[in-house]
């Protein structure tokens, strides 16, 4: 009965969206599409706001953009490195956020920044103050890199440091009933912690002062690069903070204080007469993806949030596609294998990790790319951690950015035991059982017993083994090596590149230099780029959308995020979360960003 409803639900709400809302998109996307093609000013000033925040990929979904959702690392990189061959844009203008953006971000916007400005043309950067949250450290070095950096009269520089929040639930749990029963292989896999502990345990507070100071470090130098400081003035001039911007200005943190209308003004100063301003998603929506020349192509395959195993749906159908997909991501490095003009295979990968299932099914793509003679380079994002690095540990080559979180080579399990926190509010809890003794061992009603514990723990060390093997095929390590340096430890990129888990310090353009030379493609020679998992037509979404009638409440929670409706986004998380945490091993990394 449930599965009919639901299947008429399907019929009515697929008859509304195509008669009422699909109508609507298209006209909408078509609109867009004819603005989209307007000619760049021949004085143009790209304005790039960075305050809206930023995905690692741009989505494949032609519907991500109803989402609210806004530009990406990738699509800055690619737009910047069009802008710095076109005539027509003479200046740059970048909205800095004031509680920052995340580090590896950040690194690789840095590097497309100082290549604009390498080819002679002009940054000019704008902050409403930095403030004491999150990595605003990286902020402030994306604007360091700018030739001029400007701060709002009233605004403050409050940046002082890299601060990072953990919630620990150990207590609540403890105090209303709540069983957290856990597996974690090994110390630093501090994902578990949040349920089991009330505070920091030596080895968490060890792995994240590390992480963190490696972060905070290597954004002080490269600042202190661009300010041409050196970095011991530039940390005790921020460290003595907070400042005005008059102190700022004073102690050179900053070059100028004005309103942003003064610091666009400026910027169409300096771009010359008649100069116009242009939103940068406008224009890289004229410019189009880097498509390149030539006979021989290199795939670019892209793939960012938590593995799941399975197809499609794992995402708000709106949004920006915040999963990966096993049987997608693998069936677009098959794609790129069947194709003759491809010769070598750049992935990147943003993920904290996930199933392990679902990463050794994208690894073993991996496998069949290098076996078909095409070598595959990985360009890590944000994250490359658990599940993100297992897909990346066989790849013959891998770059990170200095700040890029990675490794965590570790995994964790466990359940939630419910029954005694629901019978404090008079619900009570029963379990019934067909079955072997395992069949109830994830059950939460009860705790595990000493049988189901001990080979639940049997298959955490499996997959933990599995792991381990990986790498130490992948990295040409000795297992006992892999095990010394794993234990569920997160490192940055530049830790990484230190300990052998990471071949070289950079972003996608330094990927795609390595796939060319592995590839043996001459320098001289133009290559095409070829784009993985391709983007789909509005049809072919809608579609995938409403291809199984059980989709269907999914969808109806896609329009009311749509809608902006908040407990509609909340329960699309909330899903997704589960989902990526369901029962069973788990290789997903803690994400403290």
């Amino acid at each position: 009965m449930k599965q009919f409803f639901l299947t008429v639900l399907g019929v009515f709400t697929g008859l509304f969206l195509f008669l009422v809302v699909v109508p609507f998109i298209l006209i909408a996307i078509a609109v867009g599409s004819a603005t989209s093609k307007e000619p760049t000013p021949a004085n143009t000033v790209l304005e790039l706001d960075l305050r809206e925040g930023i995905t690692d990929q741009a989505p494949t979904n032609p519907f991500a953009l109803f989402g609210g959702g806004g530009l990406s690392t990738l699509q800055i990189v690619d737009t910047l490195a069009q802008a710095e061959d076109d005539g027509r844009v003479k200046v740059l203008l970048v909205r800095l956020p004031e509680a920052g953006i995340t580090p590896a971000a950040a690194d690789e916007i840095r590097q497309a920044i100082r290549r604009f400005r390498a080819s002679g043309k002009r940054v000019i950067a704008h902050a409403q103050g930095f403030q004491p949250v999150g990595a605003a450290v990286s902020s402030y070095m994306i604007g360091a890199s700018s030739s001029e950096l400007w701060m709002q009269n009233t605004s403050s520089f409050q940046l002082a440091g890299l601060s990072a929040e953990s919630v620990f639930l150990g207590r609540a749990f403890e105090k209303y009933g709540v069983n957290a029963q856990f597996e974690q292989r090994y110390e630093y896999k501090n994902a578990v912690n949040e349920f089991t502990e009330s505070d920091y345990t030596p080895a968490h507070r060890e792995a994240m002062g590390a992480w963190m100071t490696s972060i905070y470090t290597s954004a002080l130098a490269n600042a202190a690069q661009d300010r041409k400081v050196t970095p011991q003035a530039l940390r005790a001039n921020i460290e003595a903070g907070p400042h005005s911007s008059a102190e700022a200005l004073r102690r050179r943190l900053i070059d100028k204080v004005g309103q942003v209308e003064e610091a666009e003004a400026e910027a169409k100063r300096r771009a010359g007469k008649g100069a116009e301003i242009i939103e940068f998603g406008d224009y890289a929506a004229s410019k189009g993806a880097r498509n390149g020349a030539g006979k021989n192509a290199i795939a670019i395959v892209g793939g960012e949030g938590a593995i799941m195993t399975g197809t499609g749906g794992g995402a708000d159908p709106f949004g920006g596609g915040s999963s990966i997909m096993s049987d997608d991501l693998a069936e677009a490095i098959y794609d790129a294998i069947e194709d003759d003009a491809v010769k070598a295979i750049v992935f990147r990968v943003s993920s904290p990790g996930g199933s392990p299932d679902a990463s050794e099914q994208i690894l073993a793509a991996v496998r069949a790319a290098r076996a078909a003679g095409k070598p595959v380079v990985i360009s890590m994002g944000d994250y490359a951690a658990s599940g993100g690095y297992w897909i990346s540990s066989e790849a013959d080559w891998i770059v990170a950015q200095p700040s890029t979180l990675t490794g965590s080579i570790g995994v964790y399990g466990g359940k939630l035991v419910l029954a005694d926190a629901l019978g404090r509010f008079g619900i009570d809890m029963r379990n019934l059982t067909v079955g072997g003794e395992y069949a109830d061992a994830f059950s939460p009603s009860e705790p595990f017993d000493t049988a189901d514990r001990a080979a639940f723990a049997a298959s955490i060390d499996r997959t933990y083994e599995e792991f381990i093997a990986r790498v130490s095929r992948g990295r040409k390590l000795p297992p006992a090596r892999v095990r010394e340096i794993a234990r569920g430890r997160v490192w940055t990129g530049a830790q990484a590149r230190s300990i052998g888990l990471v071949d070289q310090l950079g972003g996608i353009e330094e990927a795609i230099a390595k796939a060319r030379q592995l590839a043996e493609i001459p320098n001289d020679e133009s290559v095409r780029f070829k784009r993985y998992p391709e983007s789909k037509s509005p049809f072919a979404a809608l579609s995938e959308m409403f291809g199984v009638s059980g989709e269907a409440a999914r969808v109806l929670v896609g329009i009311g995020a749509i809608m902006n409706d908040p407990e509609a986004e909340a329960a699309v998380r909330r899903l997704q979360t589960e989902r990526a945490r369901a029962s069973g091993a788990s290789v997903l990394a803690d994400q403290p960003y």
